[in-house]
């Protein structure tokens, strides 16, 4: 099969074309001159100078990704009575093991904790990033799971979240019930449905299937989520759509009406609008309005989390802004987006190691729980990468965010364990959930879990984006590199 070698896929081609500007996507990186060293004005320069970290040459981002990848695939996936490929588990440790005394242990599918069409978008594009096609094919096994194994409503458009791995029993949340359900959450998963068929082949009959279930959901949310007294989407809702204030272990949630879990909502019915699925144009204006004159809404995304400032809310809003500024051609937002949204991110930075253990260029999640998770340090690197693209006109600013983006995914890379490519969920650098969850028991350190297509695996995501989208590319004596702006070599493959 010939080699691919990072193409762009439709959706990052779309991202990088029908920004404010326009310019070849790996033209730009080179003709800015952003292999030289820039520096940056800003009381800020110092505090950013202690967050970046170098790339290490023994072990790339790169390669970092393959082990995640090669975890996932190789340890975590099995073949379900349906005959295709079904993950294990939501939550196991670096030898496999499911660990069943956890809420997410017995549970698959393609909810929040489970992510099975995320996880499955981001190997396909992978393997065809790598030319290879055992990596595409079990990636479409996942999502004929996912399409043909009872969690879509296809008439309708609604989603059920989960599977549990010990009955086979369908529920709606993490919880293994389904009293109520997180209408945002349901949203995303719709969205990844529509960015898959956007990377599939036209005639593969899935892809058709995919934008239409993506566009009944969004309808059913549209028809049946009854809206927040503020205007905003709640953060969980009956089955009928109703608002449920509770939290998932029954006690009043602070944050019912205040998730950002809500933005997704927004992506999904942003990105229908572009790609002319649908026209939210009316309801994204209105919706874009509510978050703004709110100062933005940033409480916790994590269904099991309760902060009014969680870091990944503040990277999904910038995304999401990002996108609908551009669908309605609306500068005063895509400000509000930077300004508010990723300069938020600053304040989860950490910039030193601490209690002995590797956290420098990783975002603690939140001051409530200021464990550094690592999907969603992989969300942030990526709301840093699109911002690259997007503001490649300014040189010094281009070359700050992509810094950060790289910083924390080298910052992640070091955090694999054991023999298997195992990616920790977290670094609980201040033990927060206990020395007995830590790997080698240290008071202080990774924990010994993780999810397979969400924490262990999200950082597949922006490293393509950055290969794609921002590294420099060339070939030399028959093999095709990449490197960052720094001139690191991030990989290489014999041109095909």
């Amino acid at each position: 099969m010939k080699s691919i070698a990072f193409a762009p896929s439709l959706v990052l081609a779309r991202q990088a074309s029908l920004q404010w500007r326009s310019v070849p996507v790996f033209s730009f990186f080179a003709a800015l001159g952003l292999l030289v060293p820039a520096a940056v004005p800003g009381s800020s320069d110092v505090a950013q100078r202690a967050f970046h970290l170098p790339e290490n040459s023994d072990y790339t981002i790169v390669q970092s990704t393959l082990d995640s990848l090669h975890f996932t695939l190789d340890k975590t996936l099995k073949e379900g009575r349906c005959g295709h490929l079904v993950s294990i588990s939501s939550f196991v440790n670096p030898e496999a093991e499911v660990m069943g005394w956890h809420d997410f242990g017995n549970l698959e599918g393609p909810g929040w904790a489970a992510n099975a069409v995320g996880g499955a978008w981001e190997i396909y594009t992978w393997g065809r990033g790598l030319g290879d096609r055992s990596k595409q094919e079990r990636a479409l096994r996942i999502l004929d799971h996912v399409l043909d194994c009872g969690f879509l409503d296809e008439p309708t458009g609604f989603i059920r979240a989960y599977r549990e791995t010990t009955t086979g029993r369908l529920v709606f949340n993490y919880k293994h019930h389904s009293d109520w359900f997180c209408p945002g959450s349901m949203a995303k998963v719709a969205f990844q449905l529509l960015r898959f068929a956007d990377d599939l082949p036209k005639s593969d009959p899935r892809r058709d299937r995919l934008r239409r279930m993506a566009v009944r959901t969004a309808e059913w949310i549209t028809k049946n989520v009854e809206p927040a007294p503020n205007d905003w989407f709640p953060r969980r809702t009956t089955p009928e759509g109703k608002v449920y204030r509770k939290s998932p272990d029954g006690g009043d949630d602070p944050f019912w009406q205040s998730s950002a879990d809500g933005l997704f909502i927004v992506q999904l019915q942003a990105a229908l609008t572009e790609r002319r699925l649908a026209d939210y144009r009316r309801t994204l204006r209105h919706k874009a309005t509510v978050f703004v004159k709110a100062g933005g809404i940033f409480g916790s995304i994590n269904h099991d989390t309760y902060d009014p400032q969680e870091n990944v809310a503040y990277a999904v809003a910038f995304r999401t802004l990002l996108l609908t500024a551009r669908v309605l051609k609306d500068n005063a937002l895509r400000i509000f987006a930077y300004d508010t949204c990723l300069a938020g991110l600053d304040a989860f930075k950490m910039t030193e190691d601490r209690n002995g253990v590797a956290t420098r260029g990783l975002l603690f999640m939140e001051k409530s729980w200021d464990t550094a998770y690592l999907w969603e340090n992989a969300e942030a690197a990526l709301a840093y990468f699109e911002a690259a693209v997007d503001r490649r006109h300014d040189k010094a600013r281009a070359r700050e965010y992509m810094l950060d983006g790289l910083t924390i995914l080298r910052a992640a890379a070091k955090h694999h364990y054991g023999p298997h490519g195992f990616l920790t969920e977290g670094v609980d650098w201040n033990n927060h959930v206990g020395q007995r969850h830590h790997i080698g028991q240290q008071k202080y350190g990774a924990i010994q879990y993780t999810e397979p297509f969400l924490n262990n695996q999200h950082i597949a995501e922006p490293t393509l984006f950055y290969l794609e989208c921002l590294a420099s590319r060339r070939t030399r004596k028959g093999v095709n590199e990449w490197r960052d702006l720094e001139g690191n070599l991030l990989w290489h493959q014999q041109r095909k």
